[in-house]
């Protein structure tokens, strides 16, 4: 090769945006910029009293910035609602709600979701340091416990997905227990 040919394609090189590593600021962008939508989940929880893990299944809805509820079908009916500072569970006829600035625990545990879902890089890092790895097309965020309280709880979170789609988060705890969602997002009709 010339020498001019060299230079040019150094310049190119250097100069191409496209080439940039993916990072965390790129993937809160593309993640704040999905306002929602339906998603089918299925979720192993691995605990170390049980031989097999416990499996559960349903549907998810999201809208940015801070709804998210996750009804769980099968093996029985169950409904978790996130809303803004407020955390429902519905199991049966029996239903409770928790404000989550009073649980700062759970809070964490639900920036940890909304944070991704949202891009909300700052409610992530308030309780993690974040890690990313991957590309675009196949990225995995691993939050990892900052905040103490919140380190003697849980090990650390891993979220996958592809662009603005978030599509497995598995939660390691302290205790070695563990829970793995697959997540299928269900196309919107035309």
């Amino acid at each position: 090769m010339t020498r001019r040919l060299l230079a040019t394609l150094a310049l190119a090189l250097a100069t191409t945006p496209a080439l940039a590593a993916w990072d965390i600021a790129q993937l809160m962008a593309e993640l704040a910029r999905n306002p929602g939508g339906e998603a089918l989940f299925t979720e192993k929880k691995y605990i170390a009293l049980l031989d097999k893990p416990v499996v559960s299944s349903g549907q998810m809805r999201y809208t940015a910035p801070d709804y998210l509820e996750k009804r769980t079908l099968l093996p029985r009916p169950e409904r978790l609602l996130l809303d803004k500072d407020a955390i429902t569970i519905e199991r049966g006829k029996q239903k409770f709600t928790l404000r989550l600035t009073d649980q700062p625990e759970i809070l964490a545990f639900a920036d940890s979701i909304r944070g991704t879902l949202s891009g909300n890089r700052q409610a992530l890092e308030r309780n993690y340091a974040l890690h990313l790895s991957g590309s675009r097309d196949n990225w995995t965020l691993n939050l990892s416990p900052s905040n103490p309280r919140i380190a003697e709880v849980v090990t650390r979170i891993t979220i996958g997905g592809s662009r603005q789609q978030v599509r497995s988060v598995e939660y390691i705890q302290t205790d070695g227990d563990r829970a793995v969602m697959k997540i299928d997002p269900v196309a919107e009709p035309r």
